[in-house]
């Protein structure tokens, strides 16, 4: 055997119906150029069992679609999944999941093949969404081999961009919800979470609209452009 094959991570082992399922997901398409309410977004939040993208894991999903110009409460996705060697920590105090919720939780490759059927061909949305994206890629990768190509548009920079009649300095979801009078039946709840975040985006999708930035494509060119000058500007 070759050193190559030692370093290469070995595969997960997928059974014979996960392998198809996972041939069957749907590619993601690029931003379009179609109007924001043409386009099926779907909203995303993880719960995970601390913050460091590297070491720590996805402990439930919550996911809602925003189709039409509106939430889709026909579709909605949940899911909290089993881990083997997840142990009781600090961060069971914000989310709840503790060692009973877990272990009746799914199996992780299933439940994320579930996720990535329910996102389907989608863009997604997610407050502080760089975080949610590393941790739900690198799930990806351990569980089922799969590497995540969908685009990511974090609210938490749509909402500055977007208001700056308002001044939040490192605002969190629970600041920008206050701000427009929108209330989480339950913080720190995968589907809760998502669900108040797809209100919060519906309204920032109407002040883009109002801004002349009607389409997926030229929202995200434009969060790009704000993010560059951000850079820019605290470089000084």
């Amino acid at each position: 055997m070759s050193l190559f094959a030692w370093l290469r991570p070995a595969a997960p082992a997928l059974n014979s119906k996960q392998q198809r399922r996972l041939a069957q997901l749907a590619q993601p398409t690029p931003m379009g150029d179609g109007s924001l309410r043409q386009q099926r977004w779907v909203v995303l939040d993880l719960e995970t069992s601390g913050l460091n993208v590297n070491r720590d894991q996805v402990l439930s999903i919550g996911a809602v679609v925003i189709e039409d110009g509106a939430i889709n409460l026909g579709q909605a996705f949940e899911r909290t999944l089993h881990r083997r060697e997840h142990k009781l920590g600090p961060s069971v105090l914000i989310h709840g999941l503790g060692p009973s919720a877990i272990a009746a939780g799914c199996d992780p490759a299933d439940a994320l093949l579930d996720l990535m059927a329910f996102i389907g061909d989608s863009p997604v949305l997610a407050f502080h969404a760089p975080f949610d994206q590393r941790m739900l890629a690198r799930a990806l990768k351990d569980s089922l081999g799969l590497r995540l190509q969908h685009s990511f548009i974090d609210v938490a920079e749509l909402a500055p961009m977007l208001c700056l009649d308002t001044t939040l300095r490192q605002a969190g979801l629970d600041d920008w919800t206050a701000r427009f009078g929108l209330q989480a039946e339950v913080r720190h709840h995968a589907s809760a979470d998502a669900l108040v975040t797809a209100e919060l985006a519906l309204i920032l999708f109407s002040r883009a609209r109002k801004q002349g930035i009607d389409s997926p494509l030229l929202l995200e060119q434009r969060l790009n452009q704000w993010r560059r000058r951000q850079q820019h500007s605290h470089s000084f």
